[in-house]
């Protein structure tokens, strides 16, 4: 039940967050939401055992994300299953600690950020550079990252009965 909660504020918290907050270009905001791509990475142990279930719902959840909020089928849709890939990647080969969740957030965003930007020069499907896809980058990180800390430590102090799963 948990990481569908988690799922959904955050599917609700992008939404909402990009109607208020100034993320444009230009403005003087640190704070681009990419809260339903951070739940992605924070809920894939709750799916350790089920793998196909959680790339079935990072799919599902990039659907919904285009369907929403940026009118183009299933581009975030495949993008959120490729950050499903490397979100099992990491925390097959890797353990999971405050401090380095700091890093792999980072590479989260950077990777989506960086493919999106590819595509999207690959495909003209809008005018973007390089300089564009930095900003957006750069003024991502703060709020995602921070994001994602609150839930790691809003995880870990849950009683063990509503968590089935360690999340190291």
């Amino acid at each position: 039940m948990i990481p569908y909660i988690i799922m959904i504020l955050s599917f609700l918290l992008d939404g909402l967050l990009t109607n208020y907050l100034p993320y444009l270009e230009g403005t003087l905001t640190l704070f681009t939401p990419q809260l339903t791509l951070i739940s992605i990475f924070m809920i894939y142990p709750f799916f350790k055992k089920q793998e196909k279930k959680y790339y079935i719902i990072a799919f599902t959840l990039g659907f919904l994300y285009d369907l929403f909020y940026t009118n183009l089928l299933f581009f975030n849709g495949l993008l959120f299953l490729g950050i499903a890939c490397f979100t099992r990647w990491i925390y097959k080969n890797y353990e999971i600690n405050s401090i380095r969740l700091l890093l792999y957030l980072s590479l989260i965003i950077v990777l989506y950020e960086s493919l999106t930007g590819i595509i999207l020069y690959i495909f003209q499907l809008v005018p973007i550079t390089f300089m564009r896809v930095f900003y957006k980058i750069t003024h991502s990180l703060l709020l995602n990252i921070l994001y994602g800390e609150g839930l790691y430590f809003l995880l870990k102090w849950l009683p063990k009965k509503y968590k089935k799963t360690r999340l190291n």
